[in-house]
């Protein structure tokens, strides 16, 4: 008898022909995530199990809360023995360690050659569990449900469940480029499109020496903490300096955050397509900002046929607020470091822009030169690195 983590897939079951690569892409996710650690892993159809050292157990756990793809975590009490005795026995051990009232046993017979049927496993194991402690059962609503599994290979025992981020295995649906800037909004979105199965590389525009290196540290901590569910992302850094002085400049102020941002999403276009990304994610959130009305996203989205994912578009500020505490992206979204965005607002934005009015702006200046010159001077940030190094 020994302890292993089983995992379960949950959402990835809705799969059919394509099920075997999902859990395959899990599986590697997991090795990826646990190489630090000695384990055997075996996976098949409908689970997927972990054998690992009992020290590293509870480290290899917290490693698998952070691993999209997975429904629920157990630990379990494996035996080879499938014996009726040994069944009750691991069943009542395991029970007489809780403080509880009321339980209920569930038995799952995946063996349909195991003698004992799945009702009748429920009433032997909870009979025995009754004449030797003073629980009571409850099939409605009891504190601890004891599930047995029996498998071909062995039984598996466990009486608690940890709940897994669910959603896909990163990877499974491409890759994507995440506009990252220092706010509340982008990071959140960046999470919710990993969940779905996407890999992400992060895209940050700099206007130094308007915006700080503070302010860029500060995206590179971002962009770390989402690397946590993340896999092996690279953070692009765009030098957007002199774009954005051409803009302020040359052209009606109050269209500076629309043209702005249409010469980041020309600019994104570009290397999402060279990085192999397949869509553009960003932040927005519908009429958060003048820059976010459905009128202002239409002047923006005029500059590429390229698939622009928005994951925040219905949410409320405090829903987004919500889940950047709950993946720790909130206290260093908050720090007082400014972003290009921030740095040249105009005291009147433009709520609904008009397209030909912008056309007409765009033709004062020749932006082509400054976007390939942006473009060649990329940088691209090793996440895995030191802040210190990066300076």
């Amino acid at each position: 008898m020994k302890k292993v983590i089983l995992i379960k897939y949950g959402e990835l079951t809705t799969k059919k022909d394509n099920r075997n690569f999902f859990i395959r892409t899990l599986k590697k996710n997991i090795l990826n995530k646990l190489s630090n650690f000695k384990f055997d892993i075996v996976d098949d159809y409908y689970r997927m199990f972990i054998i690992p050292n009992d020290e590293d157990i509870d480290l290899i756990v917290d490693n698998l809360k952070n691993i999209f793809g997975i429904h629920g975590i157990v630990i379990a009490l494996m035996s080879e023995d499938k014996s009726e005795n040994s069944i009750k026995e691991i069943s009542l051990n395991m029970m007489r360690e809780l403080d509880l009232k009321t339980f209920k046993v569930e038995t799952k017979r995946s063996d349909k050659s195991y003698s004992i049927k799945s009702m009748d496993m429920n009433n032997i194991v909870g009979s025995h569990i009754l004449k030797n402690t003073n629980y009571k059962v409850d099939v409605h609503n009891p504190e601890v449900i004891l599930t047995v599994e029996i498998r071909r290979e062995a039984v598996y025992i466990y009486n608690t469940s940890i709940e897994g981020l669910g959603g896909y295995p990163v990877g499974t649906l491409g890759r994507a480029l995440l506009m990252l800037s220092g706010g509340i909004d982008s990071p959140v979105a960046g999470y919710l499109t990993i969940k779905r199965g996407v890999e992400l590389y992060y895209l940050y525009f700099e206007s130094r020496p308007h915006t700080s290196l503070e302010a860029r540290n500060k995206v590179i901590s971002l962009a770390r903490k989402l690397e946590k569910y993340n896999s092996n992302g690279k953070l692009l850094v765009v030098n957007f300096t002199k774009i954005q002085e051409a803009i302020y400049k040359n052209l009606d102020p109050s269209y500076l955050i629309t043209i702005m941002r249409r010469k980041m999403y020309t600019i994104a276009e570009k290397l999402a397509k060279r990085y192999n990304c397949l869509a553009i994610v960003n932040g927005e959130s519908i009429g958060q900002v003048a820059s976010q009305t459905l009128s202002s996203i239409l002047s923006v989205n005029d500059v590429t046929n390229y698939p622009i994912l928005r994951p925040l578009c219905s949410f409320d500020k405090l829903d987004i607020i919500e889940i950047s505490k709950k993946i720790d992206t909130y206290e260093i979204s908050i720090l007082p470091y400014e972003d290009c965005c921030t740095v040249f607002v105009p005291k009147h934005p433009v709520i609904n822009p008009d397209l030909k009015h912008i056309y007409e702006e765009e033709c004062k200046f020749d932006f082509e030169p400054l976007i390939e010159e942006a473009i060649k001077s990329v940088e691209v940030v090793d996440l895995k690195e030191k802040i210190s190094d990066l300076l």
